[in-house]
């Protein structure tokens, strides 16, 4: 089977992100690269299954909460920006920064409405 470059990088992304949740299951503490993967393949299934953009965006944001992450990760992780083909075309989705998942219903200050979090990728 050959693999171009960018289905390799895909593919490792999808091994690491496997790796990163079976340690999730065992109570494991994320480190960055595990938390990037699981955000990253979240993205990219959630694009195939035809998932709107900007749910994945908000959705991706809160996967985790601070207490399943390493120390200083959950502020690591700020304008993380994925690609990922959805049923009209490849598109860029941001995620500015991780919301505590157990937090979610909280009120808080909206976010700024002229940003958007799933820009179209360039050529798209």
């Amino acid at each position: 089977m050959h693999l171009s470059p960018h289905e390799q990088e895909k593919m490792l992304v999808y091994v690491a992100a496997d790796v990163a949740a079976k340690r999730r299951a065992d109570g494991v503490k994320l480190n960055y690269p595990e938390v990037i993967a699981l955000i990253s393949v979240h993205i990219m299934e959630g694009a195939r299954r035809g998932t709107p953009v900007l749910e994945l965006a908000e959705s991706g944001a809160r996967l985790f909460t601070s207490e399943e992450l390493m120390e200083g990760v959950f502020e690591m992780v700020t304008d993380l920006q994925v690609e990922a083909t959805f049923p009209d075309g490849s598109k860029l989705c941001t995620i500015r920064k991780l919301v505590e998942r157990n937090l979610v219903d909280l009120p808080g200050p909206d976010p700024d409405p002229d940003s958007d979090p799933c820009p179209v990728a360039e050529g798209e």
